[in-house]
This record gives structure tokens, C-alpha cells and sequence, in this order.
């Protein structure tokens, strides 16, 4: 096969035996590239050797250029995380601060989805408490609105922000669409790092009140200037030349990376984010940042004209051209050797180093903490085998309507979420929460079994992921097959009655090598099979916490997925009985009065004007409501 490679740049994908992608890489010439990795072993790194070893299968596509491939690779990288690539760690979690600009009236909130939607965006965000800061201060200083209401200007009462003076109250009317987009406006400059363009605005927005004899609006513009004046002198100026750049420095400690990032604009360090780095093992430094730079720029809202780096990478310039694409005009990568720019990656370089110091011991110490729990559970347990994987049972009904059940799943005493299930009961009609647990338990472990039920029990209408993605390791198991994965412990939430019933179906299934408690949360008692007397863990014991909060957590779960349901039913069984209201009209009506209730209280006229609607089927929906 190697033989009938092609000879032009593509990407080439290595699969395990599994069929899992656990390598992506790119090439001018894919035959010479590949070929590579085959040749004797004599001088590879250990990584190459296993990455060799591991792979069962070979693809590749072909692009028409190296930039192609480049852009193509990062694509795959992030799509499949192969183990044996760079990653960036949870890159799925980083944050975006988002502006409606797409909207009339825009809003500004959290995100972690960029769409080309014509919004603007800004990050990737590592740190969520550095986004909610900024975000409290940006609408302290620029109060736009926050909600999802549809703006017409004629809303009899505005909400409480505009008395707290955090919005501008467009929905009553009280600001001009002027006023409003340059309160918007002034909002991205100061995400821009630009606030000379603020202060100057403000500034002759202040004097010109003053002149008008509109001495209260000058007094608020006023302490507003001071406001941003106190920003701005916390974020020292770094930069002599107050050019906008990016400085890009990291440390490595026995495989792990962290990367510490300094946004510089003006001149001023306008903020820094740490992001870690997996897989890293066996690569040199030169590999670590360019895997970096392309995972992190190719999401990145905002790259600067330089780059400075602390070392010189491969590809530099066809990296540099990539950036220039995204970019419109010319990025240059730098590594400097003296003066200011030296010093500044040296900073970022020690910060990184403390960054990883910090974050290897929260590591170490949850690590030790959550082992030390699953240790400490066993022993008073009795199990033989330690409980290294947990699943937790939770029912949630009232009266029988809308039931589910949930299953969370613990492994080393951490949550994984990506093994999380949840269930819509079908079969049992009443409050009968025994039946229900039985009814998810078979379902559960027929699908260990590899017996499966009716379709659509895979993806939609019965047994439900939540959406967190699954480790990327090479033994990490895919969706569809971590229902194969059988635990060491079953806790089901509930005392003797959920016991024995969950213990009739395993014994019925034939999973009776599983040890099954039941955990009954009045008194925190753990009931065992075979003991009529309860379990009490000490009060103080870190076991006792570990079933507390998988127990807790199988009941968020659980309650989350119910509400959801009932209100999913609540909304059908009154909205789509009126005649005449459809789905768009439905979406329409939740999305100005947000809920049943809200639509009740308000007027025909009101509800008449919303998008789509007619006087004569809001009379409808008002008589009905």
C-alpha cells in the first residue's frame, strides 16, 4: 500500500484496530511521509514506536496544496482527538463573549459555539470566572440589555436592569436606537483593548451634556471615564511601541504542558489565559507550539498583525500564511532574541511555569482525594474488587407523569459525563417508582448484553446521552460502546423496597456479580443485600461524601430531564390546541412572553403584535388561555 501512496500534500489518518483514529497528520509529499514511520525503529522516539505499533488501518485524502492539508489536519485533529496528537485539553468548554450585531437591539452574553451568524465574538476563554468578571463589568459601563425579548419599544414596564441602570430600557422606549448601538459600540472597542476610542468618545459625550446645563447625565458620564481610567491602569503598559500582538510561551513537567497566552493591544496586556496541553509526551518543543498555535488561532476571534514565540517552529511559513488568510493582512511569527520582546515571552514563560506548578498540585491533590474515597468506600463495603467504576439509579415523577430515570457514572470517584444516561419510562403507567427502576435497569443491561431495543431508543425518544465528550485515549470507548462497560458498584437511590426490586431484574438478567447498595437519604443509611441492618458511614468520612454526591448528582440529573419533559408537555397540551397557532407562531410567542403564564396575563393587542400573529387568532389563543 505505502508503494501506491500518492506523491502530492494531503492528510494521512491512522486507525487502531477498532477503527478509531488515534493519529492525524499532513505532508507535502504523503508517500515519502508515511514511509517514514515504517522505516527501522532505530532512532524514533518512543511515541513514534508505540504510535506504529497501535495501528491496524491507513487513510489519506489529498489536497490541493500544503496550506489545504494544514487547515484540513486541524479540522480532523479537532473533530476525532486522537490520542497520539496534540490537543488542546476540554477545547470543547472554552467560552466566547458574543455580540448580537446580527440583532437591531444587540445583546452581549456567553457562548461556546462560534456561527457565522454576522455577530461578532471574542475568545476562546479558558478561565469562565475571567469571562463572568468582564462581563459584570461591561454592563456596568455599557448597559445593554440581557434579555431575549422582542423590542418594540411599547412594553408597558421594563424589567429591574433598567432601574439598576444595567440596561438602557429599549423595550419602553427610553434610549434612541442611536444611543443604544453606541453604547454597543463602545462595548467592542473596550474588548478591543481600545480605550483611548472610549475615553475620547465619553469624554466629548460628557462636555457636550455639561454645555447642555444636563448636569446629571454629566456627572454619570463622568464616573464612567473614571471607571475605565481604573481598568486601564491595571493593565500596565508592556509594550514601549504600543503595537497589538500575541506573546506565546509555555513549560512542560513530566509529559503535561500549559501555555501561557498574553493578549497585548496598544501596548497594554489587556488580559492572559492558560490553556494545558495533552499528549505532549516524546514531543519536542518545536512540535508543542506549532500544534498550539493551529488548534488555538484556528478558533481564535481575534489574531494580531505579531506573533512572539519562544522558540522557532516547523512550517513557519506556511503557518504564517494560514494566519494571514483568517486574518486579511500579513501575521508574522517572531521569535525575539533581545530587548523588549525577549523579556516579555521570558514573563509569559515564568507564568507558565507557575501556572502548571498550580495546576499539577490541584491534579495531585483531587486525584489522591477521589481514590482516597473509592479506597475508603470499598473497605467498608467489604468488596473484593475495588469500585472503580460506579453507577447511581435515580427516578424522578410526580404522581406518575413524565417519569424518567437516570444513570450517572463515577470512574475513580470523578464524574464521567459522557457515560451518562437518562430514560423515559414507557411501560409503566402510575406512581410505581419499583416498576420504574426495574424498566431501566433491563433496559440498561440488556444493552450490556448487547441486546438492543427498538431504534429510536438509540438516539432520540428512549435512552438519552448527555452531551460531554468521551476521553480521548486509544482504549477510550466510544458511545455506542460504553454500554458494554459493566461497573463494580450499582448505588440505587432509595432504601430496602428499591433494593430488592433492582436486585429481582439483575438476578433476572444474570448480573449478580455486581455488587448492589441502596442508599436512603434521610438518615444517609447504605442498604446491602443479605443485612437487615443499614449501613452508617461516619460523618466525617470522605466515602460518605463520595455517595453523596453521586447520589446527588443522579438526582440533578434525573430532575432536570423531568422538568424538561413537563414542560415540553405543558406547552404542547395548551399552545398547540390553539387553531391557527403552528410551530413558528408557538416559538414566536415563547420567545416574547417566555412561558404559558406570561401569555396569559397579557393583552389581545400585545400578543397580536407579535411576529406572525393576527388580532383574530389572539382572540382565539386569549379565550382559550
Amino acid at each position: 500500500m505505502l508503494k501506491n501512496l500518492p506523491t502530492k500534500p494531503g492528510v494521512y489518518i491512522m486507525k487502531d484496530q477498532t477503527g478509531k483514529v488515534i493519529y492525524v497528520g499532513k505532508a507535502i509529499n504523503l508517500r515519502n511521509r508515511v514511509r517514514s514511520y515504517f522505516q527501522s525503529p532505530d532512532g524514533q522516539q518512543m511515541k513514534t514506536r508505540r504510535l506504529v505499533a497501535a495501528i491496524a488501518d491507513l487513510e489519506y485524502i489529498v489536497t490541493a496544496s500544503e496550506l489545504e492539508a494544514l487547515i484540513l489536519e486541524c479540522t480532523l485533529i479537532k473533530r476525532h482527538r486522537p490520542f497520539f496528537n496534540i490537543r488542546l485539553r476540554d477545547d470543547k468548554n472554552y467560552l466566547y463573549i458574543k455580540i448580537t450585531t446580527n440583532e437591531e437591539w444587540p445583546r452581549v452574553f456567553t457562548t461556546r459555539r462560534v456561527e457565522n451568524d454576522g455577530a461578532r465574538y471574542f475568545g476562546p476563554y479558558a478561565s469562565a470566572k475571567s469571562v463572568r468578571s468582564t462581563l459584570e463589568l461591561l454592563n456596568r459601563l455599557f448597559p445593554y440589555r440581557t434579555c431575549d425579548r422582542v423590542i418594540t419599544g411599547k412594553d408597558k414596564r421594563a424589567c429591574l436592569y433598567l432601574y439598576m441602570h444595567r440596561c438602557l430600557g429599549p423595550c419602553i422606549g427610553a434610549t434612541t436606537k442611536e444611543a443604544y448601538d453606541q453604547a454597543v459600540n463602545q462595548a467592542i472597542l473596550f474588548l478591543e483593548g481600545k480605550h483611548d476610542g472610549v475615553v475620547k468618545d465619553l469624554t466629548k459625550e460628557m462636555n457636550n451634556a455639561a454645555e447642555s446645563l444636563h448636569f446629571e447625565r454629566a456627572a454619570a458620564l463622568r464616573d464612567k471615564l473614571q471607571a475605565i481610567k481604573r481598568v486601564a491602569e491595571t493593565q500596565r503598559v508592556v509594550s514601549t511601541t504600543y503595537a497589538d500582538q500575541d506573546v506565546v510561551a509555555f513549560a512542560r513537567a513530566n509529559g503535561e504542558a500549559c501555555v501561557q497566552l498574553f493578549f497585548i493591544r496598544g501596548g497594554r496586556l489587556i488580559g492572559r489565559e492558560n490553556y494545558v496541553l495533552e499528549g505532549t509526551k516524546d514531543s519536542d518543543d518545536r512540535e508543542v507550539l506549532g500544534s498550539f498555535l493551529q488548534q488555538f488561532y484556528d478558533s481564535a476571534t481575534d489574531i494580531p498583525p505579531k506573533i512572539l514565540l519562544p522558540t522557532e517552529i516547523e512550517e513557519s511559513q506556511i503557518i504564517e500564511s494560514w494566519l494571514k488568510s483568517k486574518r486579511g493582512t500579513r501575521v508574522s511569527l517572531t521569535v525575539p532574541r533581545k530587548g523588549e520582546g525577549k523579556q516579555l515571552v521570558s514573563m509569559a514563560a515564568e507564568n507558565a511555569s507557575e501556572a502548571l506548578a498550580q495546576l499539577r498540585a490541584q491534579w495531585l491533590a483531587d486525584s489522591q482525594k477521589t481514590m482516597g474515597a473509592v479506597l475508603e468506600l470499598q473497605e467498608y463495603l467489604g468488596l473484593t474488587m475495588t469500585p472503580l467504576r460506579i453507577e447511581c439509579y435515580d427516578i424522578s415523577n410526580i404522581q406518575g407523569t413524565s417519569p424518567v430515570g437516570s444513570m450517572v457514572v463515577f470512574e475513580n470517584g470523578a464524574p464521567k459525563s459522557a457515560h451518562y444516561r437518562r430514560f423515559k419510562i414507557k411501560t409503566v403507567h402510575g406512581a410505581n417508582d419499583y416498576a420504574m427502576l426495574q424498566e431501566v435497569l433491563r433496559r440498561r443491561f440488556k444493552r450490556a448484553s448487547g441486546v438492543r431495543e427498538e431504534k429510536n431508543d438509540e438516539n432520540g425518544n428512549g435512552d438519552h446521552q448527555e452531551q460531554a465528550a468521551a476521553d480521548a485515549t486509544p482504549d477510550a470507548t466510544s458511545e455506542a460502546d460504553s454500554w458494554t462497560i459493566m461497573p463494580n458498584l450499582i448505588i440505587i437511590d432509595g432504601g430496602k423496597g428499591q433494593l430488592n426490586a433492582a436486585l429481582e431484574v439483575l438476578n433476572e438478567l444474570g448480573v449478580t456479580e455486581v455488587p448492589t447498595v441502596g442508599l436512603a437519604k434521610e438518615h444517609e443509611e447504605i442498604f446491602m443485600p443479605g443485612n437487615p441492618d443499614p449501613l452508617i458511614l461516619p460523618r466525617t468520612s470522605q466515602a460518605l461524601y463520595l455517595v453523596q454526591r453521586i447520589r446527588d448528582e443522579a438526582h440533578r440529573f434525573a430532575i432536570t430531564y423531568h422538568k424538561k419533559l413537563r414542560q415540553k408537555k405543558g406547552m404542547r397540551s395548551l399552545l398547540d390546541e390553539v387553531p391557527g397557532v403552528g410551530p413558528r407562531r408557538k416559538a414566536a410567542l415563547l420567545k416574547r412572553f417566555g412561558n404559558v403564564q406570561a401569555i396569559r396575563d397579557a393583552s389581545i393587542d400585545d400578543i397580536a403584535a407579535v411576529p406572525g400573529m393576527t388580532r383574530a387568532t389572539a382572540e382565539r389563543l386569549k379565550e382559550l388561555l
